[in-house]
């Protein structure tokens, strides 16, 4: 059985913590959630050679300035690319890790539409191959999920949910249907749910049987309250 005590011993900090001064997903995000004593919660897409790097988006235009797509460009090429009001770059997953080594729980959100999970996976799997720190990946797509349960299942893998967008009869009624199958596709060690859906018909009974759940993203003493009643830990911004 995976030890997850990890997920709920400190707060994660969303994207690292940034503020206006420090760029979302960047090294000095990651090194203000060390020095606050968090975790960290980061994101992961594919480059055009297979490598999984640090960055939230798919394509480049928010974070850098630049055109084009992320999965468009070779990793050595993104690794050039300054992060917009900074002199950093977008790292990969594995300069990540060797930077933070084992000094704050990580949280790795893998971002993929589709299917074809399996190269970005791989990289991942890779990067976190002898990694002695804590860390966890989680994603919306169940494919990721249950890739990691398939072949690399001594990862801890959590499934992002999110109930927004439920906004008709029909799609209310689909809901608990689909996450449902996410979850058993998926086979989660815990859950990162939407605050703004918590509390949550479907959270619960998994959460009352065992499975932790974290929720993102917090930013309001309100829903500082309404995690502490229905979730076991935090993936925070600062208000």
């Amino acid at each position: 059985m995976a030890d997850l005590g990890f997920l709920t011993r400190v707060p994660f900090a969303h994207r690292g913590l940034h503020s206006q001064g420090i760029v979302e997903n960047s090294r000095a995000s990651w090194e203000a959630a060390v020095a606050a004593g968090h975790g960290i919660e980061c994101d992961v897409v594919v480059s055009g050679d297979g490598v999984a790097m640090v960055f939230h988006d798919y394509r480049l235009k928010r974070l850098t300035g630049t055109k084009g797509a992320m999965g468009g460009k070779k990793a050595a090429d993104l690794g050039k690319i300054k992060l917009a009001g900074c002199d950093e770059t977008v790292p990969t997953l594995a300069e990540m890790l060797a930077l933070l080594a084992d000094r704050a729980p990580l949280l790795i959100e893998i971002k993929f539409r589709g299917a074809r999970v399996a190269n970005l996976c791989r990289s991942v799997a890779a990067a976190l191959h002898g990694y002695r720190g804590e860390a966890a990946v989680m994603s919306f797509n169940p494919e990721v999920g249950r890739w990691f349960a398939i072949k690399a299942p001594d990862i801890v893998r959590g499934l992002v949910v999110s109930e927004r967008g439920e906004g008709s009869f029909v799609e209310r009624m689909k809901g608990p249907m689909s996450r449902s199958l996410s979850v058993f596709r998926a086979k989660p060690h815990f859950l990162a749910y939407d605050i703004r859906d918590l509390p949550s018909g479907f959270a619960a009974p998994l959460r009352a049987g065992g499975m932790p759940v974290l929720t993102w993203t917090v930013r309001t003493p309100a829903q500082i309250a309404t995690a502490r009643d229905h979730a076991d830990q935090i993936i925070y911004e600062p208000a």
